[in-house]
């Protein structure tokens, strides 16, 4: 605040002493003679530093003034030119004798400068004029960068959950002090090394601790500023389980941390708004490459590195190879050199995707480190938990209840180590487990985990035995001490429940869960009470319920289990029951203008995003994007084709106007096309593919409507649906446009779209419809060319 005072006043005192200094120099130009070239040099000096400092006034007085304000360069230069004009101002004042003379009418003026001196002062005021000039561009090529990378950043849609420092990764580990030192210091070995590939593939089975790392590295960069972005896939979290804002995600992040970028990137996006919407190679290109390849001369650093975690969990397999394709292609950048690590399970999609580039990565195999070195940090952070959970339950019970100082002994570690090598998704989850006191204090949750490892005959080494080994104590201890009635009653209960929560697209708080499967709250939160450790669950019930690490749905819907797992999950029949449950919801919910609006006119970009969802609950939203994925992985069955049939019947229309209004109007095309394509194999679904054949040449035609004014949906669109389509019918009945007239069919130039469903081209206007006001019925003449 002082700053900012302080440099209005030195501006302000900087105009008035120019501008006295500018008067005093005409009246010496009058009085005296011999020096008039010197004294019109100081006072052009001096009139030109007031214009700046002028300039600088009225911008400290306009809407960027409290950014200059703030400006070091500024200030010092107008405190040194006040200084200057101060002193310049004493020197050009007449003295007391001068004064006197002038009273008996004597020349008083003697200008006070030799020649060589004024030279030295113009030279002065010339340098203090250019010092603020400069500070002035300074500071307002700031703003203009500030202003363009807000443009950017409020263009560009974006994941943020994905960010290694988000709210979401907040509670998420890091490697413990004293563990995978040799890998980390690898990894920062090859970050610095000019010379090294510009990919590095850490990858590992599930379990062995990828995440983890992967969130060190990203914490440890970003404290020493090399730490361009982070990206952190997780499969079931929304926009996190795809690619679809994986690089604009990763453009945003950049120009965040390099705000030189902005420029270029928005340039990008104005030559293309529809940029985010392009194929990945030219999101890659134009956002990500291009923007670094025009800063190399500019650039001040080293290597920018980006971290990519978990990309198998990337839903297509297509985007993963196209994703580890493009970023090998970095190495061509020298300034900065673009470092990506990559983290992943080894599975093919991501095999093949490295096999195309050959060459250009280094790769370190997590489940292939030696034994020695596992054990060592797995023992390490066994110890450090258990001596954390002895001493938190010492604090909270009487003296004759605590555990023993030693506890639980070494040799209860040693054969804990040996159970989880090299999962230390198993160290993780077994402590979590010891620390659940709903089923006993953590020794005798230790001896249910021992007793699950000695049960076991002959333990075995493989994966599917450790997983096993890490999840069963948690879930078996739900069906301790229980009738067979009972037991059946605790399973059903699991497989409804947790299941929906383990397969939904986007994680859900109990209250949405609860409501999606018409079920009580305390219904959900009784089965979940005891899955804490392998189960983020808040205790807040509006904050949603994830998984912990995705290899425990893995091992739920695994079907080497189906015989041997009493909670066995049937993935195909959790999707259909969960497709119904979502057109159960939105059936209840959905109908004409849901959000009150009364206004068709209302364009998508004024209405608040608080409206939004004081109208459309979590589940309703969730149900509205997801149904046709559950329906999709279900396989349509007779049953759930009718209930999709009836649902379309009745809320077509509504659900078009939600989507339009939550910003997914470019999804609906590929969620169509999801439903065609479940049915296209059914005896029973011809009545559906029928209406969904139809109903996706009307989105065609209607896409940039839904996407911009929704309500219009119910009168404008009229006019482009064809008399003899199933979509007309629905149109018929809530039009008020009274048009009387339509095209007979469809007509095939009504849009061409991408494959993926994005809007390239609509022109279906004829010169008579142009200038009609969106809403406003056509002439009964006019038809839809």
């Amino acid at each position: 605040m002082a700053e900012a005072l302080g440099l209005a006043v030195n501006i302000a005192t900087v105009v008035d002493l120019s501008t006295k200094i500018a008067k005093t120099c005409v009246q010496y130009s009058k009085e005296v003679n011999n020096a008039r070239e010197d004294i019109a040099r100081v006072k052009e000096e001096t009139l030109n530093l007031k214009t700046v400092a002028e300039s600088v006034a009225r911008l400290l007085e306009g809407p960027r003034g409290a950014t200059l304000k703030t400006s070091q360069t500024l200030l010092g230069a107008a405190q040194a030119a006040e200084s200057r004009l101060k002193v310049l101002d004493d020197e050009l004042r007449p003295s007391d004798t001068r004064k006197a003379m002038r009273r008996f009418g004597l020349r008083a003026f003697r200008w006070p400068f030799q020649k060589e001196d004024v030279e030295k002062l113009v030279q002065e005021i010339e340098r203090y004029t250019q010092m603020m000039s400069t500070g002035l561009q300074i500071d307002q090529t700031t703003i203009l960068l500030s202003l363009d990378q807000k443009f950017v950043l409020d263009k560009l849609p974006t994941a943020p959950e994905a960010s290694f420092d988000s709210h979401a990764e907040e509670h998420n580990p890091t490697c413990l002090e004293d563990t995978r030192v040799e890998l980390l210091d690898e990894l920062h070995q090859w970050i610095n090394d000019p010379s090294a590939e510009a990919v590095f593939w850490l990858n590992g089975m599930a379990g062995t601790g990828k995440s983890t790392i992967s969130r060190t590295v990203a914490q440890s960069l970003g404290k020493t500023n090399q730490l361009g972005a982070s990206f952190f896939f997780k499969r079931g979290e929304g926009d996190r389980g795809h690619a679809s804002k994986f690089f604009t995600t990763i453009a945003s992040q950049l120009v965040r941390r390099f705000p030189m970028l902005a420029l270029h990137v928005k340039d990008a996006i104005d030559a293309d708004p529809a940029i985010h919407t392009k194929f990945l190679r030219e999101q890659f290109n134009r956002l990500i490459f291009e923007p670094l390849e025009k800063v190399q001369e500019a650039y001040q650093g080293d290597s920018v590195v980006i971290v990519v975690d978990a990309l198998d969990e990337c839903e297509q397999d297509n985007d993963i190879k196209v994703i580890i394709n493009l970023f090998s292609s970095g190495r061509s950048l020298k300034s900065p050199r673009l470092k990506v690590i990559l983290t992943s399970r080894p599975e093919l999609p991501i095999r093949l995707g490295f096999s195309e580039v050959k060459g250009t990565y280094s790769n370190l195999v997590l489940h292939e480190i030696p034994a020695p070195i596992i054990e060592h940090d797995i023992s390490t952070f066994l110890e450090s938990e258990l001596a954390l959970i002895r001493d938190e339950y010492n604090k909270s019970v009487s003296e004759e209840r605590q555990l023993p100082p030693d506890w639980p002994g070494q040799s209860n570690v040693q054969t804990l180590v040996s159970m989880a090598i090299p999962l230390f998704i198993f160290a993780a989850t077994t402590s979590r487990f010891l620390k659940e006191r709903r089923r006993g204090n953590p020794d005798q949750q230790l001896q249910r985990v021992l007793n699950h490892w000695n049960k076991s005959q002959e333990p075995k080494a493989d994966l599917a035995s450790k997983f096993d080994l890490t999840y069963r104590p948690a879930l078996d201890q739900q069906l301790a001490g229980l009738s067979a009635s009972e037991r059946n009653e605790v399973i059903q209960s699991f497989r409804r429940i947790v299941g929906t929560i383990i397969l939904l697209s986007s994680p859900l708080s109990a209250r949405a869960v609860a409501k999606l499967l018409d079920i009580s709250r305390e219904d959900v939160y009784d089965r979940l009470d005891m899955l804490h450790s392998v189960l983020d669950v808040p205790e807040d019930s509006a904050s949603p319920v994830r998984l912990l690490h995705l290899s425990f749905r893995d091992f739920l819907v695994d079907p080497h289990y189906r015989d041997s797992n009493p909670f066995w999950i049937d993935e195909r029949e959790v999707h259909r029951q969960t497709a119904t449950n979502c057109l159960r919801v939105m059936g209840d919910h959905l109908q004409e203008d849901i959000l009150n609006l009364k206004k068709p006119g209302t364009p998508q970009s004024e209405v608040d995003s608080s409206q939004i969802n004081a109208c459309l609950p979590p589940e309703t939203k969730y149900a509205c994007l997801y149904w046709p994925h559950h329906a999709e992985q279900a396989g349509c069955g007779a049953e759930l084709i009718a209930t999709v049939y009836d649902f379309l019947c009745r809320h077509f229309l509504h659900w078009l106007e939600v989507l339009g209004w939550l910003g997914k109007a470019y999804e609906i095309l590929p969620m169509l096309r999801a439903i065609q394509s479940a049915v296209a194999h059914s005896d029973k679904g011809g009545a559906l593919q029928d209406f969904v054949g139809d109903a996706i040449k009307f989105v065609q035609s209607n896409l940039h409507m839904i996407s911009t004014v929704p309500l219009q949906l119910y009168s404008s669109a009229y006019v482009f649906t064809p008399q003899r389509s199933i979509c007309q019918d629905l149109m018929t009945k809530r039009s008020e446009s009274g048009v009387q007239t339509q095209a007979s069919v469809f007509s095939n130039s009504t849009i061409a779209a991408s494959e993926y469903g994005r809007e390239i081209q609509a022109n279906v206007f004829s010169n008579s419809t142009m200038n009609q006001p969106f809403g406003q019925p056509l002439s009964p003449t006019t038809q839809p060319s």
